[in-house]
């Protein structure tokens, strides 16, 4: 039968774990604790209270854990997840608010912070980083929302046997939204509050998480978008060079002199720029072939 489960990545979170569970299991059928090797009583906690733990020997990282989330989703036949996070950030009382697009035909929700005039309560260096991380992310073909980072989503059968995450580190998020839209996922936002009020938070700092996932998207969007990458950049520089050119020509004819140091800049940013375009076609050849080939091997 088919059930309904909040799965959470969990390390060290033993101060706190208890009331997030216990919040959950009002509104689902079953509780994963995904523990990331813990080395407090995390686990012991989770399993006193009846929750499903997956357990990792060492500490690899958030994006492992989500991808364990996803796979014992599968393995235990649900029909929906819910992913917290288990630092109390989230208050449980929202799942409903985020399980009930699922049941009007959306594959995935995400709880925006930011929806609807929302995140007054986020601290503005934090708002900063998180739209970066948007429009980044939006570039390297993930979708369009309002809080791409969020933690706190809910998943239809769908995107639970569609998604398989790669990475190891906290762009995992970013990376769920790119798989959402090359599976044509549909999807949707919902108001959710988040608190930044609690000690003891597990979360990664802010100046290092951002830029590290920062980091992580523009790889991907090399691999996934090097039209964005290489040849449109090359465009511009060849572009340059090319009007760099006419303007010397120009002034040539009209008796001047062509200037070494000019002319050399031209003919570098003519040639690397068209070396950047024909790099960028051919990757996007091969990338295009790679993903295809990973659709056809997931059928």
């Amino acid at each position: 039968m088919a059930i309904t489960i909040a799965a959470m990545p969990a390390y060290n979170e033993a101060h706190v774990i208890a009331d997030v569970i216990k919040g959950c299991k009002k509104y689902v059928d079953r509780v994963v604790v995904v523990d990331d090797g813990s080395t407090d009583n995390t686990v012991d906690i989770a399993e006193s209270l009846g929750a499903y733990v997956v357990r990792h020997e060492t500490n690899k990282g958030y994006g492992a854990a989500l991808k364990n989330c996803f796979e014992t989703a599968r393995r235990l036949d649900a029909n929906a997840m819910v992913i917290i996070d288990s630092d109390g950030q989230h208050d449980p009382s929202e799942i409903p608010k985020l399980l009930e697009p699922l049941k009007n035909g959306f594959d995935l929700v995400i709880g925006s912070r930011f929806v609807n005039g929302n995140g007054k309560n986020v601290p503005i260096y934090r708002k900063f980083g998180m739209k970066v991380l948007d429009v980044a992310t939006y570039m390297a073909g993930g979708l369009n929302v309002t809080d791409s980072q969020s933690g706190f989503r809910a998943y239809g059968r769908k995107a639970i046997e569609s998604i398989n995450l790669n990475g190891t580190d906290m762009s995992a998020g970013s990376e769920i939204l790119i798989q959402a839209r090359d599976h044509k996922l549909k999807f949707t936002e919902v108001e959710i509050h988040c608190r930044y009020d609690l000690e003891d938070c597990s979360s990664e700092h802010p100046f290092i998480h951002g830029p590290r996932v920062l980091f992580r998207i523009l790889k991907d969007m090399e691999y996934r978008r090097p039209l964005y990458y290489f040849s449109v950049p090359g465009l511009i520089m060849a572009s340059t060079g090319f009007l760099m050119g006419l303007k010397f020509l120009q002034d040539y004819y009209l008796g001047g002199y062509l200037r070494f140091g000019p002319t050399l800049l031209m003919v570098m940013l003519t040639i690397i720029g068209a070396f950047m375009i024909f790099t960028g076609i051919i990757l996007h050849a091969i990338s295009r072939m790679i993903f295809l080939n990973e659709q056809i091997r997931r059928q």
